[in-house]
């Protein structure tokens, strides 16, 4: 037995002695004086019986006096008759009192006799009540004994566990110091290769301008040549004009350029008209930033070539872990990324009607509220609630770029059509244009609203803005070309193929189509059940142009056509929550939604 079970027993037992004692004590309180009045009461009894054999005795001895005196004197006989007989009256009287005492004495002893009854029972009840506290005291013993028993274990299990987390932290100190030299490996890696990479690109740029500045000057001195020289030829005439932007020294063509015919009224426009539009052509896209003409990647394998209405959920899945803002296809088709409040970019890839992950691009410190691919699919483009855009590589998922000077969370980031650009539009009522170049900053706009979408041109950049306003701003004035006044907060904007057409998204719960070319609102689309669910909520063109898709507060996702205006589509019960983003594949073949909890839908005409 342990030091404390031997305790635990002392205590006890002491307990149960001093218990008695306190019983005793108060018993032998009770019944003192009724043992005090029997022993005077035994006291009494034996003086009575003192005297009544000293009375028999003192008869004897009178009767013996007068047996052998008879002759005395009868005088002194009658007085020792009296004094006899009041010593018999006293002792009557002593009798009779003692006889009276003994009758209440036995009353009290009768009664006492009662309360030791009661005692009795109550001690019984109490040793009864003993006997059961002694079970659960055992009781209590054994559960003690279990306990001590679980809680060495725990306290051994505690040891072993703490030794496996001491050895485990002195592995992470030691793969932390490795981790952080291999990362300070790679970012010196990085920077000589981005220092490389830079100066390649810079050599390409400017042998491409040098290029591009020659191949110009050589076309305006032989436009100016063409234009020296007399035609003669009749209104019915055609004449020729080569398609391609240089000629062979000998004014001869080479085999690779082809000859079209255009009607002779053509040549009747001045030199300056006809050098516009063919510097329009050609000036219409520069380099990017990256060495290569965008005109070279416009081209995929994943053009429109028939567009689908959707009518089918492919697949329901979770996109991140929480709200999912954004979603967007690659140029080709070929994946699709989704943006959420995880701070992640999710990458993915269409196969046999699913969407399988790829990877995930991180490095945000906050939610992503927008996406935006280049023009050749190679560079991904997100803005966040960070107040930062950031710019990642598609193949490797590295982060390249992280562009700050935002007051207030970015809500749209978009490329312009050089990709060597990008405009952001932020909370804090200005829009910032970048040089991916130099990285930074060249141009800030005070837009006077928050801004929460963007869409761009070649030279103009449409917002817009939680005042109800669309503006247009001319990147090289930095000025507001015109704007237009809407009936509630866009939400969202984007253009039909043509860059003819701008697609805004209200508040108000209505779609309205607006023709750049005249700044005017040209339809409006509506149905009972949209309503617009956020200030964030996007909305888009098919890739023809020939449809809108846009998502509800109610989860479900609405086609119109826009040629009828009316509604084709309604698809719902896959989402539970309201629809944040919608994307159409550049093939027209698929239709994504995501919505404000987790989940995104690939949808088809499967």
């Amino acid at each position: 037995m342990s030091g404390v079970e031997c305790r635990t027993e002392c205590t006890w037992k002491r307990h149960i002695a001093e218990q008695l004692k306190q019983r005793d004590r108060v018993q032998r309180q009770a019944f003192e004086e009724i043992i005090h009045q029997y022993n005077r009461l035994l006291e009494k009894s034996e003086l009575q019986a003192v005297l009544s054999e000293r009375l028999q005795t003192d008869k004897f001895d009178s009767h013996s006096r007068h047996d052998l005196s008879p002759g005395h004197d009868g005088v002194r006989s009658e007085a020792l008759l009296q004094e006899m007989a009041q010593i018999k009256i006293k002792h009557q009287e002593e009798l009779t009192e003692l006889h009276k005492k003994r009758g209440e004495l036995a009353q009290s002893v009768i009664e006492l006799n009662n309360q030791m009854q009661q005692k009795d029972k109550e001690i019984q009840a109490n040793e009864a009540k003993m006997a059961e506290f002694q079970q659960q005291i055992s009781q209590l013993e054994s559960e003690c004994r279990e306990l001590r028993s679980n809680l060495q274990d725990l306290e051994t299990a505690n040891q072993t566990l703490k030794d496996e987390y001491d050895a485990l932290q002195i592995t992470f100190s030691a793969l932390e110091e490795k981790l952080r030299r291999t990362t300070e490996d790679n970012q010196e890696l990085v920077s000589r290769w981005m220092a490389e990479k830079a100066q390649e690109a810079n050599q390409l740029n400017a042998e491409n301008e040098k290029d591009c500045r020659r191949r110009q000057a050589k076309l305006q001195k032989e436009l100016a040549d063409a234009a020296k020289e007399p035609l003669q030829l009749d209104l019915d005439d055609d004449i020729e004009v080569l398609s391609d932007d240089t000629a062979e020294p000998g004014g001869e063509t080479s085999p690779g350029k082809t000859i079209t015919r255009t009607p002779s009224k053509r040549a009747s426009q001045p030199p300056g008209g006809l050098l516009d539009s063919i510097s329009n052509i050609f000036g219409r896209r520069s380099v990017n930033s990256y060495g290569s003409s965008p005109e070279s990647t416009e081209v995929h394998t994943g053009v429109c070539t028939e567009v689908r209405v959707p009518t089918t959920a492919l697949h329901v899945f979770d996109a991140h872990d929480g709200e999912v803002n954004a979603v967007r296809f690659s140029p080709g088709s070929r994946l699709l990324a989704t943006g959420g409040m995880d701070r992640r970019v999710k990458l993915w890839e269409i196969v046999l009607g699913r969407c399988e992950l790829k990877g995930a691009l991180t490095g945000s410190n906050a939610g992503i509220t927008s996406i935006e691919f280049d023009s050749a699919g190679s560079y991904l483009l997100a803005a966040s609630n960070d107040f930062a855009s950031r710019i990642w590589t598609v193949d490797d998922f590295r982060l390249r770029h992280t562009l700050t000077g935002h007051s207030g969370k970015v809500l749209s980031a978009r490329f312009l059509l050089d990709n060597a650009r990008i405009v952001s539009g932020s909370h804090d009522r200005t829009l910032k244009l970048w040089d991916l170049r130099s990285k930074v900053c060249i141009k800030t706009v005070f837009a006077g609203s928050s801004c929460n979408d963007i869409v761009c041109t070649e030279q103009c950049v449409m917002s817009g803005h939680f005042d109800k306003k669309v503006r247009y701003w001319d990147i090289r004035a930095e000025s507001i070309v015109r704007e237009l006044e809407l009936f509630g907060r866009v939400t969202s904007l984007d253009l039909n193929p043509d860059r003819t057409e701008l697609l805004t998204c209200t508040r108000d719960d209505l779609l309205k189509i607006i023709d750049l070319r005249t700044n005017t609102v040209k339809q409006t689309f509506s149905v009972q059940g949209f309503k617009c669910g956020s200030d964030w909520t996007r909305v888009m063109f098919s890739p023809d142009g020939s449809y809108i898709a846009a998502g509800s507060a109610d989860g479900t996702l609405y086609v119109w056509n826009v040629l009828t205006g009316k509604v084709e589509k309604a698809l719902g019960k896959h989402h539970s929550s309201s629809i944040n983003a919608v994307a159409w594949s550049p093939s027209g073949a698929h239709v994504v939604s995501v919505e404000k909890g987790s989940k995104a839908v690939l949808w088809s005409d499967l």
